[in-house]
């Protein structure tokens, strides 16, 4: 094997340019503030039981740096009078690599990802004191710091900096918080990034239509997750996006239930909260289906009321619009829809006044998508973002979920009907500059298209 020579099992053709020029941004960005050094660490591994680990996952803001995947690495970089990149990671190592995998090493990482350099992961603490000499200012995520390690050992750094210098050369005593400026950059993706994300929605929506195609009274919750999960990796995608929600009759009412032994029974809705991640990105599927192929009536009506829901909210995303303005629109469709069926008493007026429908919607209807299911990025308007901030006004190339649903509990108020009925529907959406584009539809969302599928 080269230098040139990937390892096996590296993620499918990184937009390598596209990690450059993010760091380009952040190092212009650093020398607006007077110049300094960043120091960004991946994720940890972390242990799950004795002598095994959890599946190494990198942390999200040093990949969409690096596009390096690699556990054990640190990027440093050097913005001042001639900028830097250091990538420090492993070395190569035949005997390790025989147990654990092929690594890149420095050699080959500096070169197929673009650093100035790399460095071996061993001479880190020997070299980052060196590196901050005739640095005033330490970068870094101080506001999710990437593992326990991360700000005591840049304490022993600079402290190790400053007793070198002996006052001769300045060391870092500002220490700036990169992780506004990050989710800010994140926050808009790419056309690269959209590329992924749309593959990302292509793969979990055959997941959600092969759980729809297995799906039948008798069968567990379980059952369809793992026809989710066969989905997702036979087309690629490395990893689910977060722990997928399988919900069976009434579990559908408990948000974040897990797919268990429930089984699903004739007359069941089933929901599936559902994603893969995809070289790094997420995609949040939310489908909600027969068990036996037919809505009921009050099934369907509640359905119905839930996509036309959807569908004010998605004509609410654009660049015309403020982040929570879909919320809004959601939320009066959904609340009048309660009315109409009885599950809400008074005038629609007076419903959103008082947030009577919060007993059957108490969650959000989106939130942002990218490398992170619940990805980075304020809602309101920057900076120092807060609740006395207007709304964000959304712009081409960000990417969100449009998520309403209803859930009814049993309760001496309601009627019997609807007792244990849960309902959401969930789409991914990248705003454009017309409008956006819902880009999960592979999956059918209609009644007739859910029931006709169900029946090939």
């Amino acid at each position: 094997m080269t230098s040139h020579t990937p390892p096996p099992f590296a993620l499918h053709a990184p937009d390598l340019s596209g990690n450059t020029s993010r760091r380009e941004q952040l190092l212009a960005w650093m020398r607006s503030q007077g110049g300094g050094i960043a120091v960004i660490p991946t994720a940890p591994e972390r242990a799950r039981n004795r002598d095994n680990h959890y599946s190494f996952r990198h942390d999200s803001d040093f990949f969409y740096l690096t596009g390096f995947t690699e556990p054990h690495a640190w990027l440093v970089l050097i913005a001042g009078d001639q900028d830097q990149s250091i990538l420090f990671c492993e070395s190569k190592n035949a005997e390790l690599e025989l147990w654990n995998g092929v690594r890149w090493g420095p050699e080959a990482a500096a070169e197929h990802f673009g650093f100035e350099r790399a460095l071996d992961i061993g001479c880190l603490d020997e070299t980052l004191p060196e590196l901050m000499l005739g640095q005033p200012r330490l970068f870094t995520t101080l506001s999710r710091p990437a593992g326990p390690e991360l700000l005591p050992r840049l304490q022993t750094w600079v402290t190790q900096a400053t007793q070198s210098s002996r006052g001769t050369r300045a060391t870092p005593h500002h220490w700036l918080d990169l992780s506004e400026v990050l989710c800010e950059m994140r926050l808009i993706k790419d056309a690269g990034e959209q590329r992924t994300m749309r593959a990302a929605a292509k793969i979990s929506a055959q997941g959600h239509v092969r759980a729809m195609q297995t799906a039948q009274p008798g069968k567990h919750e379980f059952e369809l997750e793992a026809e989710l999960l066969y989905t997702f990796r036979k087309h690629g995608a490395q990893a689910v996006a977060y722990n997928s929600i399988v919900a069976a009759g009434a579990n559908a009412c408990i948000l974040h239930h897990a797919a268990g032994n429930s089984i699903m029974r004739d007359g069941d809705l089933v929901l599936i909260d559902a994603g893969c991640e995809l070289d790094g990105y997420a995609s949040d599927i939310t489908r909600t289906f027969p068990a036996n192929g037919k809505f009921s009536g009050p099934q369907r009506a509640l359905y119905e009321i839930v996509l036309a829901a959807q569908e004010a909210a998605a004509a609410c995303t654009s660049p015309a619009y403020h982040w929570n303005a879909g919320h809004d629109a959601a939320v009066s469709v959904l609340t009048q829809g309660l009315l109409d069926v009885g599950l809400l008493k008074g005038t629609l007026e007076q419903a959103l006044d008082t947030a009577a429908y919060k007993p059957f919607y108490m969650h959000r209807t989106g939130h942002w998508l990218g490398m992170d299911v619940h990805d980075v990025g304020s809602y309101r308007m920057p900076p120092a973002a807060n609740e006395d901030r207007p709304w964000r006004m959304l712009e081409s190339g960000m990417v969100l979920t449009i998520e309403p649903g209803l859930y009814v509990r049993p309760d001496e108020n309601t009627p019997e009907e609807f007792w244990g009925i849960g309902i959401r529907i969930e789409d991914d959406a990248i705003v454009t500059d017309q409008g956006c584009a819902l880009i999960t539809r592979d999956v059918p969302v209609a009644i007739d298209e859910i029931e006709a599928l169900m029946r090939g």
